[in-house]
């Protein structure tokens, strides 16, 4: 018990997040990649020869000029004197103050925790340093393109969210417009033929902009639809901008439902891309264009290397949190949980960010103790009834998906699936990739399918009504 109630310390992923908040309301600036080096080395005890070698800078230019202007900037911005030695108290103190201050009850946690976009303001979202950081100076670059993959509920979105939140930041500063568009909001009509859907694009980045062009006058039979839709960019939304316009793109998977489409409109991106670039049409407004493409699986649609905007740009792919990562998580719940306690969580869950999520609001509520929660979790009394009901309709509504899961969860090692069945389990988050192989990805969905796949003969679309 006493394990139970003793405090988790502080992640360095927490100690980052707190410094850079502190830093960024200081100085409208995030913390510098040199900078969050020498923080972490110094978070872990190491010298300045020791950061300088991991970092590959000289000794003298971290010990001299690096360390002292970071413990200054960190001293003014936390209020407080902050040296190599006091970081760790003084980082501790000031996440413990917020931790209070943020803290929401129990009725609020729940439209943060059980929603897939955690807010902004939100102290349950956990960073995966370097991650974001890249991302923010990516996204300030003339001509960028990040490239977000994850499984479904891995946070993806929410990533995004943050992008987009830390470039209107700078838009005092830059004149940065920022567009949202996720493409699952597209009518299954928009997907009939590549017009319609370019033209429901045009017309879904002008009404977030509110530009009053209609598309039908600058749509020309003359020329093919990507043509058509370049030109509208470059005539109607680029020249009216003040400064760059950032595209997010989210839910792009889609576009690849649809391969009639998807070739033509992914090679409109790459071209797009390319313009902003290396500016090879001569027109300098695509250099003011930057892109986000987030997706949920592997490009599995066959794509020309030299036209997918999907090996180009900065990739960023999400992973299951780690086991400090859910240690920081359960401490912003304020739940004391020891490893012991985390490691059968760890295990059933996989370090899944929603799953975990999901555990630790109910821990909070109080609805539940560690050792039930773990016991139902896999029943259709558990926690994770909804999300595990609508996982198996869609097994159900795929035969060959269904089909290709049970082999996964009735074998202990990996194996060899068909690519495209592989993808597809791997986006919805059932799977893990290993090479060209697939294994489950938790425990938690080995117990729930195990009982209600295995054995079975026939797949039908009634089988599990």
């Amino acid at each position: 018990m006493e394990d139970y109630l003793r405090e988790p310390p502080l992640s360095f992923e927490m100690a980052l997040s707190v410094a850079d908040e502190a830093v960024f309301s200081q100085t409208s600036r995030h913390l510098k990649n040199i900078e969050v080096a020498v923080l972490q080395g110094a978070w872990l005890g190491q010298s300045y020869d020791e950061i300088a070698d991991r970092v590959g800078y000289a000794p003298e230019y971290i010990k001299h000029d690096v360390g002292p202007k970071l413990w200054k900037i960190l001293s003014a911005s936390l209020g407080e004197k902050v040296s190599k030695t006091t970081l760790i108290a003084v980082l501790s103190q000031k996440a413990k103050t917020e931790t209070v201050k943020r803290a929401s009850p129990p009725i609020t946690v729940i439209s943060e925790s059980l929603t897939n976009v955690i807010p902004l303001d939100s102290s349950f979202y956990i960073d995966r340093y370097p991650v974001e950081h890249r991302c923010y100076e990516e996204i300030m670059r003339p001509g960028a393109l990040i490239r977000i993959k994850a499984p479904r509920k891995m946070g993806k979105t929410s990533l995004m969210v943050r992008i987009l939140a830390h470039a209107q930041q700078q838009s005092e500063k830059n004149a940065l417009t920022v567009i949202p568009l996720s493409l699952q909001r597209a009518d299954k009509a928009a997907f009939s033929d590549l017009d319609r859907f370019l033209r429901w694009f045009c017309y879904a980045v002008s009404r977030k902009l509110q530009t009053p062009h209609k598309i039908d006058d600058y749509w020309s039979d003359t020329f093919g639809s990507k043509s058509n839709c370049t030109a509208f960019f470059e005539d109607c939304i680029l020249p009216d901008l003040e400064g760059s316009l950032i595209l997010a793109l989210d839910q792009v998977d889609e576009v690849f439902l649809h391969p009639e489409i998807a070739d033509d409109f992914f090679t409109l991106l790459r071209s797009w891309y390319e313009e902003a670039a290396y500016g090879a049409s001569g027109n300098p407004l695509w250099q003011n264009l930057r892109l986000i493409i987030v997706h949920s699986t592997e490009v599995y649609i066959p794509l020309d290397i030299n036209k997918s905007p999907f090996n180009v740009g900065f990739a960023i792919e999400l992973h299951p949190f780690t086991l400090e990562q859910v240690q920081d998580l359960a401490h912003r719940y304020r739940l004391s949980l020891s490893e012991q306690d985390l490691l059968p969580l760890m295990d059933l869950m996989g370090g899944h960010p929603y799953l975990t999520q999901q555990a630790f609001y109910h821990l909070t509520s109080q609805s539940l103790t560690l050792e039930p929660l773990i016991q139902t979790s896999a029943t259709d009394e558990g926690i994770y009834h909804h999300h595990l009901h609508r996982l198996l309709q869609s097994l159900q509504e795929n035969p060959m998906l269904g089909q290709a899961y049970e082999q996964v969860i009735n074998v202990s090692t990996p194996i060899e699936l068909d690519q495209l069945l592989a993808f597809k389990l791997h986006s919805m988050g059932l799977v893990t990739l290993q090479g060209n192989q697939v294994k489950v990805s938790c425990e938690l969905y080995q117990r729930y399918f195990s009982d209600r796949l295995s054995g079975r003969t026939e797949w039908g679309k009634n089988d599990f009504m």
